[in-house]
C-alpha cells in the first residue's frame, strides 16, 4: 500500500489500534491491570501497596477511568468502615492476551 493510499484520520481514537491505546494508555493503567490480573479481587490500599510509587489520588484517577471504560469492576459493600474491591470485567481479562504477548516480550528482547 503506497502513503498516497492513506487518510488522515482525525483522531487517533478513530482506529482500533488508537482506542486500545487510549484505554490503557499512561503510566499507571497497564500496571494496575497486571496487578488485577494476578491477584484479583483486590482491595485499594493492597494495591496501593503493590504498586508502591503510585499516589493516591493518581491511583483513585486512574482506576476510576478503567471503570468508567469498562475494563475494571468496582464493587463497595455496605460496611463499617467501608470496603471496596476491584476486579477485571469481561472486557479487561479480554486484555490478557495482549498484556501476556508484551510480558513475553520483554522477556525475550529485556537486557540481561
Amino acid at each position: 500500500m503506497s502513503m498516497k493510499e492513506y487518510k488522515p484520520i482525525e483522531s487517533l481514537k478513530n482506529i482500533p489500534f488508537g482506542y486500545t491505546l487510549s484505554l490503557i494508555s499512561g503510566k499507571w493503567k497497564m500496571v494496575i491491570l497486571y496487578w488485577l490480573i494476578e491477584a484479583q479481587p483486590i482491595r485499594y490500599n493492597e494495591l496501593q501497596r503493590l504498586i508502591g510509587t503510585i499516589t493516591y489520588k493518581t491511583l483513585s484517577v486512574q482506576l476510576k477511568e478503567l471503570e468508567n471504560d469498562g475494563l475494571i469492576i468496582r464493587k463497595e459493600y455496605p460496611q463499617i468502615p467501608p470496603k471496596v474491591e476491584y476486579s477485571l470485567s469481561e472486557k479487561g481479562l479480554s486484555l490478557y492476551p495482549v498484556l501476556e504477548s508484551m510480558c513475553k516480550w520483554g522477556e525475550k528482547n529485556m537486557p540481561k
